[in-house]
């Protein structure tokens, strides 16, 4: 969904090279009984890639492993990234036919989805993420809710997994309606219509008629891209059959990064679509304001304006205490290390989120830093 930024060059390949049909690995588990009685559509799986070297080849052997009844190919859309990814990509490619390599110079994420859809040859687009994982029958499952519901994009749960101290606890925030939200896609939910959904399987002919990803939105362009799909009077589908594992940030820095970002992005996503704005959007930002206003209003008493301005000092200690039980109490389970990370990793993601949505993306439509955008 969103990768840091990057300043080397990508692989510059556009195709896999001769056939190597021999070095097709065998999948994990066959088909099921009666898989062949019908024909299966034909699927792309489009996943950009940068600065993913410690997650591509996991990801990668999650889609290759999949089992899928009909054809399937697998387009690694290669951004330019500050590690060996895309030597990672490269040697993938060499070892399996079904893997192809398109550039990404602008290194975002909807221009690197761009870039795979117009390379991509079959009429069912799934994405995916460098540092996601399929789950077992996830492509077979999405294409059968895609023909049951008629829907024109399928998406389920973003089940995010660490393997430190750090990322379980902000595993464990990404799932709690007091980290995230509470969207269905993090916490779970009944099967039915949705604004939006993670990653995403699509009916290609529904993403040719609305011009693909907005490569405008270095951020949020699935949200952005779901309302369109909504608008045009299509359906958008979430179904907890379908689980993508998500690798968290590995610090601090990154996970407030992240998030600084998406809340720029976000309202610059309102600010396009006015009548999307919610509670749920609106809460960090307010949070950030009344943390500022209170410190502000406590700091002057101490400096010599009328005492009753200490009272500002009421909205910071009880938004600390807020995230201080919230986090101890939803963190449950964790090894003590990374429940005493829950209060941190709770509030580096409320309020850089709110942060970023106060200050916006501070960009003109059609341009972005590539430094400053890690779509």
């Amino acid at each position: 969904m969103d990768t840091p930024s990057s300043n080397t060059s990508p692989a510059g390949a556009a195709s896999a090279g001769p056939d190597r049909r021999d070095a097709r690995p065998e999948p994990e588990t066959e088909p099921a009984t009666g898989a062949m009685d019908r024909d299966w559509p034909s699927v792309s799986v489009i996943m950009p890639v940068r600065d993913e070297e410690r997650h591509l080849a996991d990801a990668v052997a999650g889609v290759l492993a999949q089992a899928y009844p009909g054809e399937l190919e697998l387009i690694l859309a290669v951004g330019p990234s500050r590690d060996r990814t895309a030597q990672v990509a490269a040697d993938l490619a060499r070892d399996d036919a079904r893997i192809r390599l398109v550039d990404n110079p602008a290194g975002m994420t909807p221009a690197a989805l761009n870039a795979g859809l117009a390379a991509a040859r079959h009429g069912v687009i799934v994405r995916v993420d460098g540092h996601g994982i399929l789950s077992d029958g996830y492509v077979r499952r999405a294409v059968e809710v895609l023909e049951e519901t008629g829907a024109a994009n399928v998406g389920g749960i973003m089940h995010a997994e660490g393997t430190t101290h750090f990322e379980r606890a902000v595993a464990r925030a990404y799932g709690s309606k007091l980290g995230l939200g509470g969207g269905r896609f993090h916490v779970g939910g009944p099967a039915g219509p949705a604004d939006t959904v993670y990653l995403g399987v699509f009916r290609r002919e529904v993403l040719d008629r609305l011009g693909g990803f907005d490569e405008h939105f270095v951020r949020a362009q699935d949200w952005e891209l779901n309302y369109r799909i909504r608008a045009a009077g299509e359906r958008v589908w979430f179904t907890p059959d379908l689980t993508v594992t998500y690798r968290p940030r590995p610090n601090l820095k990154a996970l407030a990064r992240q998030f600084l970002r998406t809340g720029q992005w976000r309202r610059e996503v309102v600010r396009a679509y006015p009548e999307t704005a919610s509670t749920r959007y609106l809460a960090a930002p307010a949070v950030v304001l009344a943390v500022g206003a209170g410190s502000g209003a406590g700091i002057a008493a101490a400096a010599g304006a009328p005492g009753w301005l200490a009272l500002g000092w009421l909205a910071p200690a009880g938004y600390a205490a807020g995230v201080m039980l919230g986090g101890l109490a939803i963190g449950r389970g964790l090894p003590v290390r990374a429940r005493g990370w829950m209060p941190t990793v709770l509030a580096t993601i409320h309020l850089s989120w709110g942060v970023g949505f106060l200050t916006g993306a501070r960009v003109r439509r059609g341009e972005w830093d590539v430094q400053q955008g890690d779509g």
